[in-house]
């Protein structure tokens, strides 16, 4: 991206920034004015936010004339304006004319950084970082926002790709909206310009607590390099009460909620179970009866056109958050809009990766995450080498590249990886081969259905090992069934609590199971799925913005990274008996929820 043409991206993005907030204050005056000038000055404040830049200029320096006591901070505004129509050569005529010694110190930052900007206008990227350095803490959020704009275009300039993308990370949890989603997709852009070679070292040597990590790995993942996830660290969770009647602290819920799921097409049957919990979810809130939005569901028809007619007219309806939709073509197209006026928590990661945009976040179950999960949770237990089993279907292979990417990150070798072709019985040959060499540190991973893992296991018992076994849900129906699953006894594998009513204040999974079709088997992982769509929606603001947060879900402990993506910590469990139960009661002491990729 050239200079000029991110000098302009970078003018919009800010100019709809501050119309967003609808809360900047340009040049406040500490002298006191006429009451007429004072309404005249208040008319320009109302016609900036309003983003009538041309027509807020003209008003500044009207007043500016007229009322000494109002000259350097409408001259200032006047100045900002004209930043904002992209005049900066104006901007600086009219700084010229500030007496900076007369402004607020709010007033006065905001001087330095339109001086800062007019410098780099003019080709001194190293005066404006000077001029930026020099700023006195605390900022008021726009000015702070303005700042890193400018200093993440000025050390762009000057050739420093990677001290750019970290100003505009420090600038993506100031801004909202359309903003945002073009700062993210700026930092991507400045972080693509380090190429693979230079993105790798630097995904190894950044803190999993370091901002810029996701969006290096977002990086390297467009350019088509597999790397670890950064799993979540589980610190507090949401929803505390400090008195009696008291709201829940971080809870924010929506007046107004619109559910987009098709009701006809190849995803209605799961959609029909998300639906169910969702709606389970909504009637099971008795003590916080008054706090439930009004909730209208819409038909997103299963295609994305659908989607997005079902989007526009939920926003003409007057919906403050849109849940939904559920396909990945559906979701990839509505994230793919130029903006979305309100909200999403989409319940499906997009195709194409696409980054959630504005304030927006995505919510999905996918296999990557317990693979990921698997391969930590196993290197807590201190097992250095795996030999996997999988079947030869989409989730297995997609589950086993996640695990084998972050077990070798954690230092694990994957010693075989044996793929089971489906209406296979003996395996005795596979078998024998993957055992051979096999030592105390060696772990078994099972990525199998429950049908192809049942038919395993007494053939690794036959063949003398008694090296532990590992799975993901998928190995799990569901239900339990105690006389076919004994042959999976000692299988630890990851799941939702719920199944295993593991986590305190959620309906219980049994009752439920016994009146609701879509609340047991295979599809009672979509229910808890729906349950927790609901409960996530008025916390995703303090999930997003107060990291180590967590809701403590149906299908697992949820957490919000910074570019809004919900993270999913699953429980363990193991067979005893034929019955799967949990390893650990509740979620807070589950290892793998502490353990991420090398840092």
């Amino acid at each position: 991206m050239s200079r000029i043409r991110l000098f302009l991206h970078g003018l919009s993005a800010i100019a709809v920034s501050l119309l967003i907030g609808g809360c900047v204050t340009l040049g406040l005056s500490s002298q006191p004015a006429s009451p007429q000038a004072q309404a005249q000055y208040d008319q320009a404040q109302a016609l900036y936010r309003a983003g009538h830049y041309q027509q807020a200029a003209e008003r500044f320096i009207a007043v500016a004339n007229a009322e000494p006591a109002l000259y350097d901070a409408a001259t200032l505004a006047a100045a900002a304006s004209y930043r904002s129509l992209g005049n900066l050569d104006q901007t600086a005529t009219l700084l010229d004319q500030v007496h900076r010694r007369r402004l607020s110190p709010a007033d006065a930052a905001r001087y330095d950084v339109l001086s800062a900007e007019v410098a780099l206008h003019h080709g001194d990227a190293a005066g404006a970082l000077k001029l930026i350095a020099g700023l006195q803490p605390p900022l008021p959020p726009d000015v702070q926002q303005h700042a890193l704009d400018v200093q993440a275009r000025a050390r762009q300039a000057g050739g420093d790709l990677l001290g750019a993308a970290r100003a505009r990370v420090q600038r993506d949890a100031l801004l909202g909206g359309p903003a945002r989603t073009a700062n993210r997709q700026q930092i991507l852009d400045l972080l693509a310009g380090l190429g693979q070679d230079k993105l790798l070292p630097l995904f190894s040597s950044l803190a999993d607590t370091d901002p810029l990590k996701p969006f290096v790995g977002q990086t390297l993942k467009q350019l088509g390099v597999a790397t670890p996830q950064v799993l979540p660290q589980l610190q507090q969770p949401v929803g505390t009460v400090t008195g009696a009647g008291a709201t829940p602290q971080g809870y924010r819920m929506p007046a107004r909620v619109a559910l987009l799921l098709p009701g006809t097409g190849p995803v209605a049957v799961a959609a029909a179970a998300v639906r169910d919990g969702f709606f389970t979810a909504y009637f099971d809130t008795p003590q916080t009866q008054e706090l439930r939005p009004a909730l209208r569901a819409y038909d997103s028809k299963d295609t994305p056109e659908g989607a997005l007619a079902a989007y526009r007219q939920a926003v003409a309806d007057g919906a403050q958050l849109v849940v939904g939709p559920l396909g990945r073509a559906a979701v990839g197209a509505l994230f793919s809009q130029p903006a979305l006026p309100v909200p999403v928590l989409a319940l499906n990661h997009p195709q194409g990766d696409v980054l959630p945009p504005g304030d927006s976040a995505e919510f999905a179950l996918l296999p990557e995450t317990e693979g990921a999960q698997l391969a930590a949770h196993m290197q807590q237990r201190g097992i250095s080498s795996a030999i996997v089993f999988r079947g030869d279907d989409e989730t297995a292979s997609r589950t086993d590249s996640a695990f084998k990417t972050q077990f070798e990150s954690l230092g694990g070798r994957v010693a075989s990886d044996i793929v089971l072709p489906r209406g296979g019985v003996d395996f005795a040959g596979q078998v024998k081969s993957a055992l051979a060499g096999a030592d105390a540190q060696t772990g078994i991973v099972v990525l199998l259905r429950p049908g192809q893992a049942r038919l395993l296991l007494p053939q690794l018992r036959l063949a003398g090992s008694k090296l532990p076994v590992f799975a993901t849900s998928l190995v799990y129906t569901g239900d339990e069934d105690a006389v076919a699953d004994a042959d999976l006894d000692g299988v630890e594998f990851c799941d939702e609590p719920w199944l295993f009513d593991a986590q305190p204040g959620l309906p219980d999974h049994a009752a439920l199971a016994a009146q609701i079709a879509t609340a047991h088997g295979p599809a009672a992982r979509l229910f808890a799925f729906g349950m927790d769509a609901y409960a996530l929606m008025p916390y995703l603001g303090w999930l997003r913005t107060h990291p180590g947060s967590y809701l403590p879900g149906a299908t697992g402990a949820l957490t919000l990274d910074a570019q809004g993506h919900v993270q999913r910590v699953p429980i363990w469990v193991q067979f005893q008996n034929g019955v799967a139960r949990p390893v650990a009661a509740g979620l807070e002491a589950q290892p793998a929820a502490a353990a991420s990729s090398g840092s």
